[in-house]
């Protein structure tokens, strides 16, 4: 490695393409301190509000709408500055992400002039606060077979918004139990007795008073394991009457006499057309999360270098708990894949930029693609949060679980991250079904000789799977193994994803037959599809990786780059070395080799490791905590330990 970059030249590397959104966040966030804990729900929750007023007075919500309704149409840097906001209270993240990502979203990209035009500036502005009602008591994920009813009554021009059944309850919607006044209403649309599938309503829910409107009930979904700041409620409508222009018309529009249509005809792709248009939010939690990671390992870091337990025998002294391997092991790879999840996550936020831009063309190939991403990097990324920030929480030892030392309160916010906007299970499998989709055609392009050609090789798969005898190539020809050696990670990772899809592939083959047991086939297979879209999800955020580190200029940013790298990727493979040995990828000394790589490479950057927190800009007002305040060493924490030094 060369020269120790500075932590500016870090810096301007990770803040990327929105460099100026970052630090303008950075800036003004010491105008959000966080509430304090002993705070009672309401008080929270009004504190949150504040909170929420004042952001929308610097104009940072107002970025990603169009220029027309004062916005600067940036929907990219929208984004990047929710991100920003995740080092600091995430009940004012999520808050924020209801109002401006999920409903004012909603509005936006859903609605059309005549629903801009009334209420955009309104939404912008935090005058209009709003919910987003789609989740339902009996209907999370499966949102095409939500139960709310919106039937179109022709004799009032007016669309009734109905809860028929307990089960069709919206539930856990931020927003609804104290302060929105408006909700879009996810329904099915129902006009001449025939349904036409789940659009969405403007429908009110409070009066200008504050008081649910006739027909609305609205529930307190009360104490929470965290987010307390946030006033999710639930909803129920008896015969809720609404104009016929509170259907969001940009996809299908009901004409004054009942006479539905819609610019896409076929209701499955209307239906996802329709989703795929909001997959902001969904990036955005990702974001968020990643932002909570960073901050949990920011503590962890710094403490772990201040922080000693045990002496030295050669020289009497206590070490700092991150001059141990296992210290280092336990904090060191989840770093650097929150590097690797960074840039990601940039090259993610740069294509919905492009793609939902106002003015940009459509592109509903690259449209799905950026739906398919979004939902794998979610899943990934909020797992990634639940897992670092645990095992930041153990590294912090007791301190650790003090809530004034700041961690316990990202575990308990981000713990929901896993399952809204998407349960990471349900997303994989979407992912999963995507691959399978792009597999199909891929191979109906090859033409006669080369189906012919790819079968034969299929069934040579199928049969070295069965019998062990895999004679699959375990690394580039002519090259011995070297853990560091790009080329070579690079062909582990992507082969075993490659591998995985047209295993997975075979196993739904018979799916197509007629009269199939569709379902059972697909159950059978289901941990296979996740297997299959995880690792595809773990290729694409490497390449983000190399990629970010090709367009770097300074090279002591850049060889600082490649050997965070190098551990990411290492430690993706370390995490499935079963599955690399079982396919003859690896043998079982390379294996040992890569975990010895890892251990190399925890030691090659602890040096480092304070620079690469550092790097994420975190304002120090939000990593003020006890544990951080000095930097003498505290009392034992909790019992001791046997010494593994002497």
């Amino acid at each position: 490695m060369t020269a120790t970059p500075s932590v500016e030249a870090l810096r301007t590397v990770l803040d990327g393409r929105w460099a100026n959104v970052r630090e303008d966040v950075r800036s003004r966030m010491g105008l959000f301190r966080p509430a304090n804990p002993d705070l009672s729900t309401e008080e929270y929750r009004a504190r949150v509000l504040e909170l929420l007023e004042e952001l929308a007075k610097t104009g940072h919500p107002h970025t990603g709408f169009a220029e027309e309704y004062g916005g600067k149409g940036d929907v990219g840097g929208v984004v990047v500055a929710f991100q920003a906001l995740g080092y600091g209270d995430l009940s004012l993240l999520v808050k924020a992400g209801v109002q401006w990502g999920l409903f004012g979203g909603a509005v936006q990209v859903l609605g059309t002039k005549r629903h801009h035009d009334e209420y955009l500036r309104r939404i912008m502005d935090g005058e209009l606060l709003g919910c987003f009602a789609m989740t339902e008591t009996g209907h999370g994920s499966d949102v095409q077979h939500l139960r709310t009813t919106a039937t179109y009554d022709p004799s009032t021009r007016e669309f009734v918004i109905d809860t028929p059944e307990p089960g069709a309850r919206k539930d856990y919607i931020g927003n609804a139990a104290r302060d929105g006044r408006m909700a879009v209403v996810f329904a099915q649309l129902v006009t001449e007795g025939t349904s036409h599938g789940v659009h969405a309503f403007l429908t009110p829910i409070r009066d200008d008073e504050g008081k649910a409107v006739p027909g609305v009930e609205i529930s307190d979904c009360g104490q929470k394991a965290g987010l307390n700041g946030v006033d999710n409620g639930r909803l129920t409508f008896d015969h809720v009457r609404v104009p016929r222009e509170a259907l969001l018309n940009r996809f299908a529009d009901v004409a004054e006499n009942g006479t539905y249509s819609s610019s896409i005809e076929n209701e499955n792709r209307r239906f996802f057309t329709m989703l795929g248009t909001l997959v902001r939010g969904r990036i955005s939690v990702a974001g968020g999360a990643g932002s909570a990671a960073q901050k949990a390992l920011a503590i962890a870091i710094r403490y772990g270098e201040k922080r000693r337990q045990f002496s030295d025998p050669a020289s009497g002294e206590e070490v700092v708990v991150l001059d141990y391997r296992a210290h280092q092991r336990k904090l060191l790879p989840a770093l650097a894949t929150t590097y690797a999840l960074q840039f990601a996550q940039d090259d993610l936020v740069a294509e919905m930029h492009r793609l939902q831009s106002p003015g940009a063309p459509e592109d509903e190939a690259a449209q799905r693609e950026l739906e398919n991403r979004a939902a794998g990097l979610k899943a990934v990324g909020t797992w990634h949060a639940t897992a670092t920030i645990q095992a930041c929480r153990e590294a912090c030892g007791g301190a650790g679980y003090l809530s004034e030392n700041l961690i316990p309160q990202l575990k308990a916010d981000t713990d929901v991250f896993t399952t809204f906007e998407g349960d990471n299970t349900v997303l994989l499998q979407l992912v999963g079904k995507g691959l399978l989709g792009d597999y199909g055609k891929r191979v109906g392009k090859l033409g006669p000789l080369g189906i012919a050609r790819f079968a034969g090789e299929q069934v040579l798969a199928s049969v070295t799977e069965r019998t062990g005898a895999n004679k699959l190539p375990s690394r580039l020809p002519g090259r011995g193994f070297a853990p560091r050696d790009r080329a070579q990670q690079r062909k582990l990772i992507t082969d075993r994803a490659e591998h995985l899809l047209a295993g997975l592939a075979r196993r739904m083959r018979p799916a197509l037959k007629k009269g199939a047991d569709q379902f059972g086939i697909f159950n059978a297979a289901q941990d296979h599809m996740l297997a299959a879209a995880r690792a595809h999800v773990d290729a694409l955020v490497f390449e983000s990786f190399v990629d970010a580190i090709g367009r770097v200029t300074d090279p002591a940013v850049r060889a600082l780059l490649e050997t965070i790298c190098d551990l990411h990727a290492l430690a993706v493979i370390e995490r499935d070395r079963a599955w690399f040995l079982e396919h003859g990828r690896l043998t079982a000394a390379e294996s040992r080799a890569v975990t010895g790589a890892v251990n190399d490479l925890c030691a090659e950057l602890r040096p480092h490791a304070r620079l690469l927190v550092d790097a994420f800009g975190i304002p120090e007002g939000w990593l003020a905590c006890p544990i951080l305040a000095d930097e003498s060493a505290t009392e034992a924490d909790s019992e001791p330990v046997p010494s593994m030094v002497g």
